[in-house]
C-alpha cells in the first residue's frame, strides 16, 4: 500500500489539515499538489492497493472548479480515499458531496470523509491558529477508526452531509492588488494556481481568473499584495455571528 496526499492548499490551512490526518495514517505520503499548474495530473496514477488523502479548501460551499477539474484528471483505479474539506469555522455546505463525485469520478472508491477546521484565509481573526492541538489530537482519533476500517478491509461508502445539485457558484471575490511595496519579483505570477497574474507585469490581475485563494498574498515577500481593506472590514461584520463560536472537525465513517 501507497499513501498519497493530494492537496489544494493555496494558503496553507488546508495543507495543516491534511498533513495531521496523513501523520495519523502513516506519516509518510507521496505529495501531489492541486496547485501546481505545470503538473499534468492525467499522468498521475495509483493502483487499488493504495490510499489517498484528498484534501480541499471550502470556497462559498463549493470545491474550487480548478481542483475539481485536476483531480478528476488523476487516473485513480480503485484506488481508496479519504476526502477532507477544510473550511474558515462557517460551514462546508455541498464541499463534501461534490469532493467526493470527482473523487469517483477519478476512479477513487471513498471510504472516509472529514471536515476540518483552519484559520479563515481571507478574514484571519475567524478561526486564527487552527488547525490547533485540539484539533490535531481529533485529526490523530479520526486517523485510527479510519486506519481501523482500512484494516478490516472495509470497503462501505460513508454518508456524507451536502446538496446535490449542488449550491449555485459565487461569483467573483476579492481580487489581491500589488501595492507601491511591489518590487515585481514575480513569485506570485509564478505560484498562482490558476495563472491568474501577468509574468511580465505582476501588477497586473484577470479578475475574471482569479479565484480570491489568496496565494498571491500569503507568498509575497514583500508583503505587497493586498484586498481592499473596506471590503476586508465588511466580510469581518458579515462573519462576525456565524464564525465566532467555534466548530469542531467531523469525521463521516
Amino acid at each position: 500500500m501507497k499513501l498519497y496526499s493530494i492537496v489544494f492548499s493555496p494558503t496553507g490551512g488546508t495543507q495543516k489539515a491534511a498533513d495531521l490526518l496523513v501523520h495519523a495514517l502513516g506519516g509518510e505520503a507521496a505529495d501531489i499538489d492541486l496547485t501546481d499548474s505545470k503538473q499534468d495530473f492525467s499522468a498521475v496514477r495509483l493502483t487499488g492497493e493504495d490510499v489517498a488523502v484528498i484534501a480541499v479548501p471550502f470556497y462559498g460551499g463549493r470545491v474550487p472548479a480548478v481542483a475539481v477539474d485536476r483531480l478528476s484528471a488523476i487516473r485513480a483505479s480503485g484506488a481508496r480515499a479519504v476526502l477532507v474539506c477544510v473550511y474558515g469555522n462557517r460551514a462546508y455546505e455541498d464541499t463534501l458531496v461534490e469532493l467526493e463525485d470527482a473523487a469517483k469520478k477519478a476512479g477513487f472508491r471513498v471510504i472516509a470523509a472529514v471536515a476540518a477546521v483552519a484559520e479563515h484565509s481571507i478574514v484571519r481573526q475567524f478561526a486564527a491558529g487552527r488547525p490547533d492541538g485540539q484539533d490535531a489530537a481529533r485529526l490523530a482519533a479520526f486517523g485510527e477508526k479510519i486506519q481501523a476500517k482500512l484494516s478490516a478491509g472495509d470497503l462501505s461508502e460513508p454518508d456524507i452531509p451536502g446538496n446535490r445539485p449542488y449550491k449555485k457558484a459565487g461569483g467573483a471575490g476579492m481580487v489581491p492588488k500589488a501595492t507601491k511595496a511591489c518590487n515585481h519579483c514575480g513569485a506570485c505570477a509564478a505560484k498562482c494556481p490558476v495563472q491568474a497574474i501577468r509574468k511580465d507585469d505582476p501588477t497586473k490581475v484577470d479578475e475574471k481568473a482569479c479565484i480570491s485563494c489568496m496565494r498571491c498574498v500569503s507568498v509575497c515577500p514583500q508583503g505587497a499584495r493586498k484586498v481592499n481593506p473596506l471590503l476586508l472590514s465588511a466580510a469581518g461584520l458579515m462573519l462576525k455571528k456565524v464564525c465566532s463560536q467555534r466548530k469542531e472537525c467531523e469525521l463521516f465513517l
